[in-house]
């Protein structure tokens, strides 16, 4: 009898803790939402408080939130909308995928190319620290539940690495996620290529579960990674065969996202093996 209580004890302890980690994950989750900082209708305001320069053209922002506990409030591979003013004081309305998650609470940072003719770029090149940006969302029709897939393979081009960082690494991130994930990251120069250290700590992190192919079309001397532009034959190499349980993001410049979804049909991708952000 006693021996039966015993185990009566444990079950019942076991039940108690499965609970209390349901509960705790639901209170979370409820949390996150309700505390959530956007707003799909209007634009809010947000304050820069930092601002690295990473190249001679690129620059990482970060952002407060209204409170150190507040969150974005962001869907996985989903974006905001950013507005600003160009060169000639007229509006401009811009999307970004910020590179932070729904975990790194009280800011969000986006990493922005800023090109000489863009007009959203602009504005990011006059911020300075202590001024606002307006944000709305969230937007985009990317929708992902950890384990819906086996293996995602990704096919990204210059600043379209920013929602395939974010999705991989909101799945390496998640103990209950296995989804395995490929990258091929197309850019012309070495110094192009975005968030490098942090790809290459994920890659160190997960070795079993990420994997990143770099691919230059003016490589420096003594690169062996990729040469040229991303090819079927890289695709077959480095992506996930065509299968019910996988599937490839694009996200990249026109061209290439035309490139890429010619390549991926005539290797047999069917379009629901596909997605475009």
């Amino acid at each position: 009898m006693e021996f039966l209580q015993a185990q009566e004890n444990q079950l019942l302890v076991g039940v108690a803790l499965s609970v209390v980690a349901i509960g705790i994950a639901a209170f979370y989750l409820y949390s996150s939402r309700k505390n959530s900082c956007l707003d799909p209708e209007k634009f809010k305001e947000f304050k820069l408080v930092k601002r690295v320069q990473l190249s001679h053209n690129v620059a990482k922002f970060t952002f407060a939130l209204p409170t150190p506990t507040s969150v974005l409030g962001l869907p996985i591979g989903q974006h905001i909308s950013c507005r600003g003013k160009d060169s000639q004081g007229e509006e401009v309305i811009k999307a970004y995928t910020p590179t932070t998650l729904d975990s790194d609470i009280g800011y969000f940072e986006l990493v922005i190319k800023m090109y000489p003719q863009g007009r959203m770029s602009h504005h990011f090149r006059e911020m300075r620290v202590g001024d606002y940006l307006s944000v709305k969302g969230p937007k985009g029709r990317f929708r992902y539940q950890p384990g819906e897939v086996r293996a995602f393979g990704m096919l990204a081009g210059g600043s379209g690495i920013t929602p395939m960082f974010q999705v991989a690494r909101a799945i390496l991130e998640n103990p209950t996620d296995n989804t395995k994930v490929h990258l091929i990251y197309a850019n012309v120069t070495y110094e192009d290529i975005l968030v490098k250290e942090e790809l290459d700590r994920l890659a160190a992190n997960y070795p079993g579960r990420f994997k990143v192919y770099y691919v230059l079309n003016q490589p420096p001397e003594g690169w062996d990674g990729g040469v040229g532009f991303v090819s079927k034959e890289m695709i077959q190499a480095h992506c996930p065969p065509p299968a019910h349980d996988i599937r490839i993001l694009r996200c990249g410049p026109p061209p290439m996202n035309k490139a890429m979804a010619a390549h991926l049909d005539a290797l047999g991708y069917d379009p629901d093996m596909q997605f475009q952000f």
